[in-house]
C-alpha cells in the first residue's frame, strides 16, 4: 500500500527546526503539487532551487515531517517562474508515482496543507489562529480554542459468501473501478457497528463474523481506513442505495475483474480474497 515505504521511515513527530538549502519544499495549489517528472520518478524542489526569487521561504515555512534524514516543509506562496523543469501536477499522481516514499510524503504533506489552510481562523470566535511551538496544534490566543489535525475513521468492508465477494462501484464519482463497500464511523458507534450499518444501508444485507484485517492512513480524504471481512447472514438479494452506489454484485473468486495495485487497502483486500488467502 502507499504507506509501505520500508526500509525507509516517515517520522511524523513535530520538530519545527529551520530548513536548510537541501530541505524539500512542498508547494500545492488547489488539487495540484509542484514536482519534476523524470524517468526515475517524481522529484520535489529543494529550498536552494527556489530561494533565489523566493528569499522569504526561509522565514515563511511550516515543518511537516522527515523521511529518514530528509526534511519536508510546506511553503505557501512562491514565484515558480524560474522553475522551468517543475510543473503543477494533480495530486492523484501520488497513487502511482515513484519513488513510493516520495509519493507517500507528497500526499501526507497535502493532507497537512489542507488542515492548515482550513484552520486559519478560530471556529469558535473567528480570530486568527497561531501555530504552537511544541506540538502540531493551532490555538486561539483570544478564546484558547485548540485544533489538531483531523483524522476521520472509516471502514472498508469485504462481504463474503463462501467463494463469493461483494463488490461495488460508486455513484457520481470520477473513480469508476470496482471497490468494496465503505463508510465513515458515526458518533456513538464502534467500527464493528459501522460495518453492519453500512452494509445494511448500501445493499440491504445482514452480516456476521465481523473480523478486522488491517488499517491504512488515506490522506486523500483525511481518513484512517480500517479493513474488515465479514460473512453474509441470510438472504443474498441486494437492495441498492442508488445515491451511494452505481451497482453492487457478487463475484466468484475466479471471476474477480481486479488486478493488483500498490496504493489502496481496498485493492489489497480484493486481491487477498481473489488469491484464496482469505
Amino acid at each position: 500500500m502507499i504507506q509501505d515505504i520500508q526500509p525507509m521511515h516517515l517520522y511524523n513527530e513535530y520538530r519545527p527546526v529551520p530548513p536548510d538549502e537541501d530541505s524539500y519544499a512542498l508547494y500545492y495549489e488547489d488539487h495540484t503539487v509542484l514536482v519534476k517528472k523524470t524517468e526515475e520518478g517524481i522529484i520535489f524542489p529543494r529550498f536552494r532551487e527556489i530561494a533565489r526569487l523566493n528569499e522569504e521561504i526561509y522565514e515563511d515555512y511550516i515543518y511537516l515531517f522527515s523521511v529518514d534524514e530528509e526534511r519536508y516543509y510546506l511553503v505557501q506562496e512562491i514565484n515558480r517562474e524560474p522553475l522551468s523543469d517543475f510543473t503543477m501536477e494533480n495530486t492523484e499522481i501520488f497513487r502511482y508515482a515513484d519513488p513510493q516514499y516520495q509519493a507517500f510524503a507528497g500526499i501526507t504533506g497535502y493532507q497537512l496543507r489542507n488542515w492548515y489552510r482550513n484552520h486559519k481562523f478560530c471556529g469558535r470566535c473567528g480570530k486568527m489562529m497561531k501555530r504552537d511551538e511544541k506540538e502540531r496544534m493551532l490555538y486561539c490566543e483570544d478564546c484558547r480554542n485548540m485544533e489538531f489535525p483531523k483524522i476521520c475513521p472509516a471502514v472498508i468492508i469485504g462481504v463474503t459468501d463462501g467463494n463469493r465477494i461483494l463488490m461495488s462501484k460508486y455513484a457520481g464519482r470520477t473513480y469508476k473501478k470496482y471497490a468494496l463497500l465503505a463508510g465513515f464511523t458515526e458518533i456513538g458507534e464502534t467500527v464493528e457497528q459501522t460495518v453492519a450499518r453500512e452494509v445494511m444501508e448500501e445493499v440491504g444485507l445482514k452480516v456476521k463474523n465481523i473480523r478486522y484485517y488491517k488499517s491504512q492512513p488515506w490522506a486523500f480524504t483525511d481518513t484512517l481506513l480500517m479493513g474488515f471481512y465479514c460473512d453474509l447472514d441470510g438472504e443474498d438479494k441486494i437492495t441498492l442505495d442508488r445515491e451511494e452506489l452505481a451497482l453492487a454484485e457478487w463475484f466468484e473468486r475466479e471471476e474477480i475483474p481486479v488486478e493488483p495495485s500498490r496504493d489502496s487497502l481496498t485493492n489489497e483486500m480484493i486481491i487477498k480474497f481473489k488469491n484464496g488467502e482469505v
